[in-house]
């Protein structure tokens, strides 16, 4: 049997806003296709009941921007709380996810869009959500940030934008982008605490167990490369190495250890690895210093012996540098160690060192 939709401005929905509330309504857009998680992520920050909060908490609806029936990724059809006509009612939109970098955006979104921003209103995507707000002219002038994988379509369809495609969120202005799905969970739980304070935004942070705060300029954690083809010749050395991480290795004595020379030594490991073998040691240290941060409380200064810096200051630039955090705010975020014991170590250092000074 043939099916018939009306079109949007026609279908009739019962509008299903969270009762009893009084904040600012948050408006999630649902389309066919809908990435489900980027969603997910949206009705779980904003969508669920906190009576802790008061009255003054969050109000949240879906709303459909085209016609049903809508589908999911996952296999379910959804059921809108209403219509495109919600988005000017909302103080804040969130831009779940896109059905593609390179599927066109509607016409009547990026109107929608607009005329709810010229009424006040903030946006905010996820992931690929960054396409809708730059068909709508949001973006242009502004550093604005996507998955990495969609980075370089973004700059190549819309060269008015500056982008960012190693943080996991940018904001400005009430108009705000994340990266990759779970770094929309960070967006969101920013724009908690710029609403209603540090308390409120770990109290949500706490709940769906995550840390309580993550900076914007922290890096996405892209994909290291791997090797590509590591011949029987070269692949002890990488073992040796990370065996001996703390070793101050000179290219000229790496290849010495896989006994060749060093031009043929470096044009093996490109091709190995996709990097040069100077850059390598540097992540492999960064990746060493990682898990003695999350499994230790040493002194930055130990971390950095340990893994082949030589210094605190070293350790502390390659990880603002590539991880875009400070080693004390990554263990902060990572640590398996009780915090209460690395605070008390930490202060028991300090004081010894005022005493010595």
């Amino acid at each position: 049997m043939p099916q018939f939709h009306l079109p949007l401005a026609q279908m009739t929905m019962n509008v299903n806003i969270m009762p009893n509330m009084q904040g600012p309504l948050v408006a999630a857009l649902l389309y066919d296709g809908l990435c489900t998680f980027e969603f997910g992520i949206a009705a779980e920050i904003f969508g669920l009941p906190r009576p802790e909060m008061g009255s003054g908490w969050y109000r949240f609806a879906s709303c459909a921007i085209e016609p049903g029936p809508l589908r999911a990724h996952g296999g379910f059809s959804i059921l809108p709380d209403g219509g495109a006509d919600l988005l000017e009612q909302a103080d804040l939109i969130i831009i779940p996810g896109w059905k593609g970098s390179d599927i066109p955006v509607p016409q009547s979104l990026t109107n929608a869009l607009r005329r709810a921003r010229s009424k006040g209103a903030r946006l905010a995507s996820i992931c690929s959500g960054a396409f809708v707000l730059a068909e709508a002219g949001f973006l242009d002038g502004s550093i604005a940030t996507t998955h990495w994988r969609y980075a370089d379509a973004l700059r190549e369809r819309f060269p008015a934008i500056e982008v960012d495609d190693t943080s996991l969120y940018r904001g400005a202005n009430g108009i705000y982008t994340s990266a990759g799905s779970a770094a929309g969970i960070d967006l969101m739980i920013e724009i908690v605490r710029q609403d209603f304070g540090a308390l409120a935004a770990n109290s949500v942070a706490r709940r769906i167990v995550m840390p309580a705060h993550r900076g914007g300029g922290q890096a996405q954690f892209l994909e290291r490369p791997v090797a590509l083809r590591v011949s029987a010749s070269i692949a002890p050395v990488f073992e040796y190495i990370r065996q001996h991480i703390h070793h101050q290795w000179s290219v000229s004595e790496m290849a010495s250890k896989a006994r060749m020379s060093k031009r043929t030594f470096e044009r093996r490991f490109m091709e190995a690895t996709g990097e040069w073998p100077g850059q390598w040691l540097i992540n492999e240290r960064l990746e060493a210093a990682k898990e003695i941060l999350a499994q230790t409380n040493q002194p930055m200064e130990k971390v950095a012996e340990a893994v082949g810096f030589g210094s605190s200051h070293a350790l502390r630039h390659h990880f603002r540098r590539l991880v875009r955090l400070s080693p004390s705010d990554y263990r902060r975020q990572f640590s398996k160690v009780p915090m209460n014991k690395v605070a008390s170590e930490a202060n028991a250092q300090n004081t010894l060192k005022g005493r010595t000074a």
